[in-house]
């Protein structure tokens, strides 16, 4: 433990954190923070990132009461509806803690948050050639990378993404990289094709979109997607639902293709690793699979906005009134400047 005579009766380090009111407003709260135990890191934070879709359900306070202890994140504080400090994608660097930790730069899934203390078991190490800008989505990889998992792809299958969002489209991503026979992206709003055009994939709209797949990947967490996703599945193949629809009801029309053609929906909910991997990998190793797969810089396509910490709460609550973007980044002071 690297820590100083002095440090160890200091009164306590002052954290600044973002938290979801009962109204859905943010605000900033400040904490005091003990300093790290054995087995612990201190860590200051660069970035964090905000997950458009989730933490807009959170705002809303639309988490449903039945799955609300499930749904909360690894380092959450506080119930839903609020208050509650939430959010799962943060980056910084180790200030004090095992010697072999201290000045790594490190993922967590960790709420908004300018300083704070965790196991060294939480921390993934982002390689020495990933930006940290970049390694705020680690988290979003790491639910591609489940949905991978829980699919399987092989060799010259038809894989068709429907939606084209972060999630949709960080998976697209990973799965070019795969020796398949077709892969297309699908989204009813036709700004879409200029991300795939940059993944270097084939586009579709809906009425366009090319059928009897092996893999669907559902990702735009909408009805009438996954409507058509199972319109795009071949016989007796999976839809992969990634999408968390919340409070919101879906309807299905399972006595045309589900029900004739013998389809399977599965979720690829990322508490879990997937089950063909359960047994081998652990939600660690998946992190840190997750973090060495954004050496590619392509994903930097997927950093669509930026605003300081201390601007969060405002600069939230036009974010969730606007269409489009993907991750949204929050940047945090260099406490030397």
């Amino acid at each position: 433990m690297t820590i100083s005579r002095e440090q160890e009766h200091e009164p306590g380090l002052q954290a600044h954190a973002y938290w979801v009111t009962k109204t859905g407003d943010g605000e900033m709260r400040t904490e005091t923070i003990a300093a790290p135990q054995e087995g612990e890191a201190l860590v200051r934070t660069l970035y964090s990132g905000v997950s458009r879709g989730t933490e807009r359900v959170v705002h809303e306070g639309r988490v449903p009461e039945r799955v609300a202890d499930l749904m909360q994140a690894p380092h959450q504080e506080g119930d839903f509806p609020g208050p509650v400090k939430y959010g799962y994608l943060s980056v910084g660097t180790v200030e004090q803690g095992p010697e072999e930790w201290i000045g790594k730069t490190v993922f967590s899934l960790h709420p908004h948050q300018d300083l704070y203390v965790v196991p060294t078991s939480n921390l993934t190490v982002i390689p020495e050639d990933v930006p940290a800008k970049r390694a705020v989505l680690t988290g979003i990889v790491e639910v591609a990378i489940n949905a991978l998992w829980e699919a399987g792809p092989r060799l010259g299958d038809r894989v068709a993404v429907v939606g084209g969002g972060l999630v949709g489209g960080v998976l697209a991503t990973l799965l070019r990289k795969y020796p398949l026979g077709r892969l297309q992206m699908v989204d009813a709003d036709p700004e879409k094709q200029k991300l795939a055009q940059t993944l270097g994939i084939d586009f579709a709209l809906p009425a366009n979109a090319k059928d009897d797949n092996d893999i669907v990947f559902h990702c735009s967490a909408s009805n009438e997607g996954l409507k058509l996703s199972l319109q795009l599945a071949g016989d007796d193949s999976d839809v992969i639902e990634l999408s968390w629809f919340a409070d919101k009801e879906v309807t299905l029309p399972l006595g045309e293709d589900f029900h004739a053609r013998r389809l399977n929906i599965r979720s690829s909910q990322v508490g879990a690793v997937a089950l063909p991997r359960r047994h081998r990998r652990s939600n660690a190793q998946r992190l840190q699979e997750a973090a060495n797969q954004l050496k590619d810089p392509l994903f930097d396509t997927f950093l669509t906005s930026e605003c300081q910490f201390r601007n969060l709460p405002a600069t939230l609550a036009k974010l969730f009134d606007q269409p489009g973007g993907f991750c949204h980044v929050v940047a945090y002071p260099n406490p030397e400047d």
